[in-house]
C-alpha cells in the first residue's frame, strides 16, 4: 500500500475517528501559527486568529490550486499547475493577512516564523517522545530532519 494513500472509512465510528483526528491536527498545527502571530504582531494575536488562519488558509489554498489547475489546465497545459501553486500561495497569504489584520510582510513573517516554530516543535517531539509531525514540508526531507 502506498503510504500516501488514505483509506476512506466505511463505518460511522471510522468517520468519527477521522473527524476527531482532523480536529486534533487542526489545533496542533494552529499552535505554531499562534506563537508566530504573537512574535510578529507583538502579542496582538489570539489563538482564535491562528485557528481561523490555519483552517481558512488550507481551504483557500486547495480551492484556488485545484480551480486553476483544472480550469486552466485544459487551456494552457501543465503550466497551470505552477500558476495554481503561485496563486494559491498568494491567496493563502491573503487569508493570514486578513485573519491577523496585518500587511503582506506581516503575513509572510507569520508564515516563516510558524514554519520555524513547527521545525523546533518537531525536533523537541522527536527527542522527547520519538514521534514527529508528518513530513509534509518537502524541504525537510532533503536535509534529513
Amino acid at each position: 500500500m502506498n503510504p500516501l494513500e488514505f483509506p476512506i472509512p466505511s463505518t460511522l465510528s471510522g468517520w468519527l475517528f477521522v473527524i476527531l483526528a482532523l480536529i486534533i491536527l487542526w489545533v496542533i498545527v494552529s499552535v505554531p501559527v499562534y506563537f508566530a502571530g504573537k512574535i510578529i504582531l507583538g502579542g496582538k494575536a489570539s489563538f482564535g486568529d491562528a485557528m481561523a488562519a490555519t483552517l481558512g488558509g488550507v481551504l483557500v489554498y486547495f480551492i484556488v490550486f485545484f480551480a486553476v489547475a483544472i480550469f486552466l489546465g485544459a487551456l494552457i497545459g501543465s503550466v497551470a499547475v505552477i500558476l495554481g501553486v503561485v496563486l494559491a500561495l498568494i491567496a493563502w497569504l491573503a487569508v493570514y493577512r486578513a485573519s491577523f489584520d496585518t500587511g503582506w510582510i506581516g503575513a509572510l513573517g507569520i508564515v516563516v516564523v510558524a514554519w520555524l516554530v513547527l521545525i523546533v516543535l518537531d525536533f523537541i517531539l522527536v527527542l522527547a517522545f520519538g514521534v514527529a509531525f508528518p513530513k509534509f514540508y518537502p524541504f525537510m526531507v532533503r536535509v534529513g530532519l
